[in-house]
């Protein structure tokens, strides 16, 4: 990836930065997220039904608003996670990681070799379609691209040490539902349980010098989730956006017409 990662000149300026889940395999819905001011739009393959086209065409949206595409794929896959990075996206984003060998596993199917084990075609977004950049592409990608992994559970909290131990990995993603299920309280994410594993993760997290990052579905959440020194806020999903703001309005003319 030739192109500037805007996502990652944000965050080693040590700006926080604020994103959302986009889940309708739309273009036009990425174009309308990225004119909203976005830093990044995560394009989830992992919950959501975006086959690789669409997510070709949402990144391309992305780029166009200088607006960071990320992926989310799977889970520990080599072919997920190498179709992604070709695609072009700025961060590939790998949920379902429970051990330092799922964590290094990760890293290596991004990294090039001697970094990794991730295969090499030039001729693809990433790499601007062309041979002409071969030489230079490797290591371009390995170092402009970057990881993001999911902490989800008891047993990656557990290993949370040695996950945090290995190369490579620059984004540690707190997933609170989760983490709420893993707790036995599901979809309770501002019980002082989650709440407390989450500030608890987040300090380690930024004192290994990775980058904390969470999910937020309300405004007043995000000066809360600041002051545990998370950098990486996703709010709430675009699907989740769209039919809230029509419910409202619906509830809005029921009220007027009671």
């Amino acid at each position: 990836m030739r192109k500037q990662n805007h996502l990652k000149t944000k965050l080693e300026a040590g700006k926080a930065v604020l994103g959302t889940w986009a889940m309708i395999p739309s273009a036009v819905t990425a174009d309308i997220l990225s004119l909203a001011g976005l830093d990044f739009i995560i394009i989830d393959s992992e919950h959501g039904s975006i086959g690789y086209e669409t997510a070709t065409t949402m990144a391309m949206a992305c780029d166009c608003h200088a607006v960071s595409p990320v992926m989310r794929v799977g889970g520990v896959d080599e072919a997920m996670i190498l179709r992604a990075l070709d695609i072009g996206v700025h961060c590939v984003q790998v949920p379902n990681v429970h051990t330092a060998a799922a964590a290094a596993e990760a890293v290596s199917w991004a990294k090039y070799p001697p970094l990794g084990r991730r295969g090499f075609s030039p001729v693809t977004r990433a790499g601007d379609y062309t041979f002409d950049f071969a030489t230079e592409h490797t290591g371009v990608a390995d170092t402009n691209t970057l990881i993001a992994i999911h902490i989800e559970g008891e047993e990656a909290i557990a290993g949370i040490d040695e996950i945090l131990a290995i190369a490579g990995l620059d984004i540690i993603f707190v997933g609170v539902y989760d983490l709420s299920k893993a707790l036995g309280i599901p979809g309770q994410v501002t019980d002082e349980r989650v709440v407390g594993r989450l500030r608890e993760l987040s300090a380690k997290i930024a004192a290994a010098g990775k980058y904390p990052g969470t999910i937020v579905t309300r405004e007043e959440q995000i000066a809360e989730v600041l002051s545990y020194g998370i950098k990486y806020i996703t709010y709430s999903v675009d699907a989740e956006i769209l039919g809230a703001g029509y419910k409202s309005a619906k509830a809005a003319l029921d009220a007027a017409t009671a």
